[in-house]
């Protein structure tokens, strides 16, 4: 059984280590069980402060977590992220039905010449995909 649900990768993700000013774009991997996991350039130490944006629609989604593991996977870091409270972890997942309906928005922008506003692509992602999507 997968405990990370695939994330649309062309779904940004800003994250900031700590205390730290500077933010760094990359792209969601994955979520799962109270956590989520995305790529980055750097090694970033397990047991690290972690602060997550998805800027995906307004306002943007912000939680704080911590780094539970980084695996070296060709030349970048694969950084997993776990969320402590239930209602983070909860909201994670909400925002992570909004990645992939966005997805899907794009996807048949691209293949059929069809633009969707938020909710039609949300009702059409539903009728498709919402079964599918993992407890």
């Amino acid at each position: 059984m997968r405990l990370y649900i695939r994330h649309p990768t062309d779904v940004p993700i800003d994250f900031q280590l700590g205390g730290r000013a500077s933010t760094s774009r990359r792209m969601l991997t994955n979520y799962g069980e109270g956590g989520l996991c995305f790529q980055a350039e750097v090694r970033i130490v397990p047991g690290t402060e972690i602060h997550i944006a998805i800027p995906i629609t307004p306002p943007e989604f912000h939680a704080t977590g911590v780094v539970v593991w980084c695996r070296e996977e060709e030349s970048r870091y694969l950084i997993g992220v776990k969320f402590t409270e239930a209602e983070t972890a909860y909201a994670v997942r909400m925002v992570e039905q909004l990645c992939y309906i966005e997805h899907y928005k794009q996807t048949v922008k691209q293949s059929e010449g069809r633009s969707l506003s938020g909710e039609e692509a949300a009702m059409e992602w539903i009728e498709k995909f919402a079964g599918m999507f993992p407890e």
